[in-house]
C-alpha cells in the first residue's frame, strides 16, 4: 500500500539507502594492542570476555570504517526524497542527519504505524530497524552519524 504520512497522504521516495550499524569486540593484550589469532575458534574465549563488557572496540556502518564515505558516500540531489533504513542488532542507537532531519520517522520500522515528524535524532531499539524519510532542500554535505 506504500508509505503514508499521518493523514494518509502517500509518501513517494526517489532513493532508499540501508545503513547497518555493527559492533565489533576485538580483544586487546596487556599493552593495549589488538590481539591477532590464527583462526576464529582460537579467539572465541577472549572475544566472549570482551563482549560481556557490552563495550564494543569498534562501531561501524555497513561493516567497515569508511564504508559510507568517499566513493561509497550516500548521495542525493536537491529535491530528492530519500528513505534511510537503519538497523542495529545489539544495542540501542540514535541516528542523526547533520544538516537535515527526519521529515518522517518510523523509529521501530513499523511502516503501518503513523510516522513521527521533524526529528533531528531518532531512537532505534537494539535488535530493530528504523527508517527516516528526508527531502533534501539545498546542496551541501550532510553527515549521517
Amino acid at each position: 500500500d506504500g508509505l503514508k504520512d499521518r493523514n494518509g497522504k502517500e509518501l513517494v521516495y526517489d532513493k532508499v539507502y540501508y545503513v547497518g550499524e555493527q559492533d565489533f569486540y576485538v580483544p586487546k593484550d596487556e599493552n593495549g594492542n589488538y590481539k591477532k589469532y590464527e583462526d576464529h575458534g582460537s579467539a572465541y574465549a577472549d572475544v566472549l570476555e570482551v563482549m560481556r563488557t557490552l563495550t564494543p572496540s569498534h562501531i561501524v556502518f555497513n561493516g567497515a570504517v569508511g564504508a559510507l564515505t568517499g566513493a561509497n558516500a550516500l548521495t542525493a540531489k536537491v529535491g530528492e526524497r530519500v528513505l534511510i533504513v537503519h538497523s542495529q542488532a545489539n544495542r540501542d542507537t540514535r541516528p542523526h542527519l547533520i544538516g537535515g532531519h527526519g521529515d518522517y520517522v518510523w523509529a521501530t520500522g513499523k511502516f503501518h504505524n503513523p510516522p513521527e515528524t521533524d526529528l533531528e535524532t531518532w531512537f532505534i531499539p537494539g535488535g530493530a530497524a528504523g527508517a527516516a524519510y528526508y527531502t533534501f532542500h539545498q546542496p551541501g554535505i550532510y553527515a549521517y552519524v
